[in-house]
């Protein structure tokens, strides 16, 4: 199975480390984070890797080459010339990404669960749908709005009331959650992210929610999600006890 991690980002809020390294290998326990998610996504059966790399590419290039890891093969889209945010690298990733007719799914680099990747992908598959979306009710003020079938209407921030799209209509039946940074998509999707990015900078959350009606975008809710975004210092440090132990 496919899968993209997102390994471009600055990680901005992991300074002193990201001012010589980048984000994707700060160590967790002792180990790289890009590694840690690698080894959670091959344990799933996801062994055809995907990564775009900017900041520090060349250590992530000598990571991979380097390292014994339990996939197929590793792939490098290099954005090093412009960091393209998630849907414009997504977008840029497109000539490994759709090789095939198969669905690929996104991981975050930065964010580590339990999530129940495989179950994931597969329901993507038996669904139909063109964008799967792993989501659950943790605590979050920013949050995706779903109809009773779980379809994507929207997304909300509760602390400060702005809604997108600013038309949302809501209703008593709708369920909100709080999205994971991990989702599935089909390989058809390509030609709509064209059509939007024209190969730009652009985040994945404003084509999924430009694209409400055009598209099948549903959720999947895992209500024993576990999940660490170490991006941050904070939870970073959390993640460092929790590994340690």
């Amino acid at each position: 199975m496919k899968t993209m991690i997102l390994c471009a980002g600055l990680g901005t809020r992991l300074k002193p480390w990201t001012e010589s390294h980048p984000k994707a290998l700060v160590p967790v326990g002792g180990i790289p984070m890009l590694k840690r998610v690698i080894m959670r996504l091959a344990a799933q059966g996801f062994d055809e890797v995907t990564l775009n790399v900017h900041h520090f590419p060349e250590q992530i290039v000598s990571f991979v080459e380097t390292e014994s890891l339990p996939v197929k093969g590793i792939n490098i889209s290099d954005e090093s010339d412009s960091l393209l945010d998630t849907g414009g690298g997504i977008l840029h990733a497109r000539k490994f990404l759709a090789m095939d007719s198969r669905p690929f799914l996104v991981h975050n680099v930065d964010i580590l669960s339990n999530a129940d990747l495989k179950s994931l992908y597969q329901i993507h598959v038996d669904s139909g749908n063109d964008i799967t979306l792993l989501v659950s009710d943790r605590n979050s003020d920013r949050r995706l709005v779903f109809d009773r079938d779980m379809n994507l209407k929207g997304w909300r921030n509760i602390k400060s009331g702005e809604i997108r799209p600013a038309d949302l209509p809501f209703s008593r039946s709708d369920k909100d959650y709080a999205f994971s940074g991990i989702y599935v998509m089909s390989t058809d999707v390509f030609k709509m992210l064209e059509d939007f990015g024209n190969e730009g900078k652009f985040p994945i959350m404003n084509f999924f929610l430009a694209n409400i009606r055009q598209l099948k975008i549903a959720g999947v809710v895992q209500d024993d999600l576990d999940l660490i975004d170490i991006g941050k210092p904070d939870t970073l440090c959390r993640a460092n006890m929790l590994m340690s132990v």
